[in-house]
């Protein structure tokens, strides 16, 4: 240790204060002294003044006998002090800091991005694989490293909670969320010439939030230099109409900034246009587009989209590299007919021949007549729905009355009647209207109208709606085979409408619930979250504000389509909500409800949601409907509203001539599309040097003490060393909380008052409120926390469940052989945008030696590797312990020399990691630096002896 005095408090050196020992850190001044408790806790950083802290040498292990353990518990504390801290040294700074353990295919994306100077990636994973994690571990990398001191993410308001919510829990990154609910209460303590995007560093903003001409300047003058996009496929549009162009204009500005991180997230990053797909590439590099445009059939060019691009479907990653990731392993997928009641069936055609005499009107300027056309489709799509739907329709001023042209007219419309657009939008749930114009509107077809509104509300209920009844006998029977389901509708009233029939139906022991787009996101979660906490069983009525970026698989295992969406994407959105990762059923189940008699379900079921099963199937690839499926839609709409305008035949050899031209695309599209997984799922890659890679890079993703085996083997051995009774199974552990000693509780953060058992999962996925056996989880971090700082405490107030020092007799050795567990201490330099930045880093390796005919011998890594694996094969008498252990403990002070070697040799390997990492990035190079600590602190002395004798 450095003698007493100014030098004693330089970063890294240990020092002494308020009864305990801490690592000084690099922030100290003249005045306070920062310093970070010796089980490297972070939080737990403190500021001391400089006269209450003195220099402190690391006490060697005791030797009294009673601090001294057996095999099993000296082990303990290898693991607790790998998974307990979180500055380790190596080069991917964010990993120990995070509280979720990624796969190893969501390494992939971040390697990518570190080997840019700006970072420029399009991550287009399947739905369930896990893009957030990917993208959010980037953006910590990068915080971590300095690289970025401001971040924001784009995104729905549906999906802002949930982003605030996963950078926080699992990253530990604390955004704001910027919408129009909360920025009058961001605005309010900063001055008028201020702007959120400047005061916060970490915002989680609404894209349609800042598309106003004042908002959009605001953010583009404070842009932070890493932005996240997510479901950045709704942000482009080569036609270029409405809010898709200007959140496209806007992506343009942001990216236009060339040093500025960019990284956009979708599942469908072309949604079947080709031209979209090129725009959403452009934007990351220019020349990007270029090769989507020209050189996609190149070699430079696939090699130049790889760098930028990581797209993979699940049979890309179930297997990779030697782990597996469990996803459900079949979607039973049923369609149900239904045919309407005569009332309804009457209702219905009522309806059909006002819509056909509203659309046959010649009167009014070309922009009334086509409002009349979308209109009268709105209204059999809303009539198909629900008696509800149809109701409020009719009662409802038609939101295209505000165009002033018939093509805005159209682009007002398209979207929300043919669900030509995938993005569950804000408001797309809402019903369209079908009243042409109340103000001009003739008293007879007003009368009309609310003739019909009102015989719409006397067919609710099972008598005379027969979908419905069909959806309770679904329910029923999927409630009854062990499937919770989500049922999916297009419109509120319909959801509402449907939550309180299924309500009624189901009565006692099933809880039933409806989020709808009127609920603010935060209200849809709270309710989501009300739901599943209840006892029993439960339905979550829904429509698709919830269909797209939502996590539900760990309540829910079915999904009802009870109105078809006329875009099959939409419904692969709606499934994937419940068949994804951390779904812990081998078998979801997807129902389609479906109406024979309609004139609509039919044609949209067999030629669009089963011909994208079909596609799905075969290639294995989920692909988006072509724009040439509106030829479809056409003329299905024409068939069922100009009938008697036209020859019978005509219009079936319509639909039949759309039909096969939209199978035409599709199937080529498909072939184009599974080719460029293909090439860009970067399962192509060389596997081998990947794992080589984290291996290298990566270490706390494949150490020996950090494998689900081992880390359950540690949270088993650990309780049962303070006197827990775990029961242990092929799935989980389960602790009772009440046999948990105080301090164990305390460390764990479990009530006083709970009752409920703990559960830890051998494997991801986990249910609500369970933990996983994985080194990042927060409560095996928190007790691996425990046993360390109760294993280094000089005087702890209870029996340290793990030791500093054992003695083992074992086959596994020929002569005595020492094992040190050696904490080395770094300072570690990075470049930053705002210049070098020095921290405080640590690292723990176990050395080892045995006696020689040349003297002591060093272990290399392989023979400490195997001595690891040592059982003990036969008892120790209690004073040979004791000697052995006073032994070992002696020979520290003379191995200190051959420790303070190695970890030079340690930091060279540690610098150049990090070097390596960087090098594609050459001016991320300069200023990098990492050097040890003048003394590297042993935590335990393990003495194996041969079975031979005492040696």
């Amino acid at each position: 240790m450095s003698p007493a005095g100014t030098a004693a408090f330089e970063p890294g050196s240990l020092v002494k204060g308020r009864g305990r020992e801490w690592v000084v850190l690099p922030s100290s001044d003249d005045a306070f002294v920062v310093v970070r408790p010796l089980n490297g806790d972070d939080a737990l950083t403190a500021l001391l003044f400089r006269d209450e802290v003195e220099p402190a040498d690391f006490p060697p292990p005791s030797t009294e006998s009673a601090q001294i353990g057996d095999h099993a518990s000296a082990s303990l504390l290898r693991t607790a002090m790998r998974v307990g801290f979180t500055s380790t040294a190596g080069p991917f700074r964010s990993l120990g800091s995070i509280s979720v353990q990624p796969r190893q295919y969501q390494f992939v994306p971040l390697l990518l991005a570190l080997r840019m100077e700006t970072v420029r990636l399009l991550i287009a994973d399947d739905v369930g694989i896990g893009k957030t994690v990917e993208a959010a571990l980037i953006a910590k990398e990068l915080l971590e490293r300095g690289e970025v001191d401001r971040m924001t993410v784009l995104c729905s308001p549906a999906l802002a909670e949930q982003w605030q919510a996963e950078l926080r829990d699992k990253f530990g990154i604390e955004a704001e969320l910027v919408l129009p609910s909360t920025v009058r209460r961001l605005e309010r303590p900063i001055r008028t010439d201020q702007s959120v995007f400047r005061e916060y560093p970490y915002t989680i903003v609404s894209t349609d939030f800042i598309k106003s001409e004042q908002r959009r300047a605001q953010f583009l003058n404070h842009c932070p230099d890493l932005v996240i996009v997510d479901e950045a496929h709704t942000c482009v549009s080569a036609s270029g109409a409405g809010q898709r162009q200007r959140r496209f204009e806007l992506l343009q500005k942001v990216a236009a900034k060339q040093d500025r991180h960019l990284i956009l997230v979708t599942a469908t990053p072309h949604s079947g246009k080709q031209d979209a797909f090129r725009d959403l590439l452009g934007l990351l590099k220019p020349e990007l587009a270029d090769v989507v445009e020209h050189e996609l059939g190149t070699r430079k060019g696939r090699e130049l989209l790889a760098r930028h691009f990581v797209q993979r479907r699940r049979r890309d990653i179930r297997h990779f590299l030697d782990q597996d990731t469990p996803f459900p392993k079949d979607r039973e997928v049923r369609d149900q007919k239904y045919e309407m009641s005569p009332a309804y069936a009457e209702f219905s055609a009522d309806v059909l021949a006002y819509a056909r005499e509203t659309v046959a009107d010649p009167s009014g300027t070309g922009v009334q007549q086509r409002v009349r056309w979308w209109s009268a489709l709105a209204l059999l799509r809303s009539v198909a729905s629900s008696p509800a739907a149809a109701a409020a329709t009719l009662r409802t001023r038609s939101a295209a009355l505000c165009a002033n042209s018939v093509a805005e007219a159209d682009a007002l419309a398209r979207e929300s009647v043919y669900d030509t657009d995938s993005e569950a939008t804000e408001g797309v749930d809402a019903v369209p209207g079908a009243d042409a114009d109340s103000e001009i509107l003739p008293p007879a077809a007003a009368r009309r109208l609310q003739e019909l509104a009102e015989r719409a509300e006397k067919l609710t209920g099972v008598e005379h709606d027969t979908k419905l009844k069909a959806l309770i006998k679904t329910v029923k029977g999927l409630l009854a085979d062990g499937y919770d389901p989500i049922v999916f509708c297009r419109y509120i009233p319909t959801a509402r409408y449907v939550a309180d029939e299924l309500r009624k139906a189901l009565k006692k022991g099933c809880a039933v619930e409806a989020v709808t787009g009127e609920l603010p996101p935060a209200e849809r979660e709270a309710r989501v979250a009300q739901l599943t906490s209840a006892e029993g069983r439960h339905v979550l009525v829904a429509t698709d504000c919830l269909s797209e970026g939502v996590n539900l698989q760990e309540h829910f295992r079915a999904v009802v389509h009870y109105d078809l969406a006329w875009n099959p994407t939409r419904h692969e959105q709606r499934e994937g909500r419940v068949d994804r990762f951390g779904q812990r059923a081998e078998r979801v189940r997807a129902v389609t409800l479906y109406g024979v008699d309609n004139g609509i379900d039919g044609i949209v079921l067999d030629v669009l949601i089963k011909k994208h099963r079909t596609i799905a199937e075969q290639t294995g690839v989920a692909v988006p409907v072509p724009a040439s499926s509106e030829s479809v839609l056409q003329a299905l709409a024409e068939g069922l509203l100009l009938r008697g305008q036209q020859a019978q035949l005509e219009l079936d050899l319509g639909v039949t001539e759309a039909r096969r031209a939209l199978d035409r695309d599709w199937e080529l599209l498909s072939e184009r599309e599974s080719k460029r997984i293909t090439k860009f799922a970067h399962s192509g890659m060389d596997l081998t040097s990947v794992e080589e890679e984290l291996k290298r890079l990566a270490p706390a993703a494949y150490d020996e003490l950090g494998r689900p085996s081992d880390i359950a083997a540690f949270v088993e051995r650990a309780l049962a060393e303070m006197g827990v009774q775990v029961r242990a199974d092929d799935e989980k552990l389960t602790v009772s909380p009440q046999v948990l000693p105080p301090g164990v509780r305390s460390a764990l953060g479990v009530p006083d008052d709970v009752r409920k058992d703990l559960v830890f999962r051998r494997d991801l996925p986990a249910g609500p409120r369970e933990h996983v056996l994985i080194r990042t989880d927060p409560a095996v971090r928190a007790l691996a926390r425990y046993v360390l700082e109760t294993a280094l405490d000089p005087r702890p107030e209870v029996r340290p469940a793990a030791k500093r020092c054992g003695v083992t007799r074992t086959a596994k050795v020929s002569t005595r052989t020492v094992l040190l567990l050696v904490r080395y201490r770094f300072l570690l330099t990075l470049p930053g945008v705002d210049g070098p930045r020095t921290v405080v880093v640590e690292d723990a390796r176990l050395r080892g030696y045995r006696s020689g005919a040349q003297g002591r011998e060093w272990l290399d890594d392989a023979e400490v590797a195997a001595l690891l694996a040592a059982t003990p094969d036969a008892n120790v008498l209690p004073e040979l312990v004791q000697r052995q252990a006073q032994r070992a403990v002696a020979e520290i002070d003379e191995v200190r020399g051959d420790l303070d070697e190695l970890g030079v040799a340690l930091a060279e390997e540690l610098r150049q990691a990090h070097y390596d990492i960087r090098k594609s990035a050459e001016a991320r190079v300069r200023g990098l630096k990492l050097v040890p600590h003048d003394r590297a602190d042993v935590l335990g002395v393990y003495v194996y002896l041969p079975l031979g004798g005492a040696q």
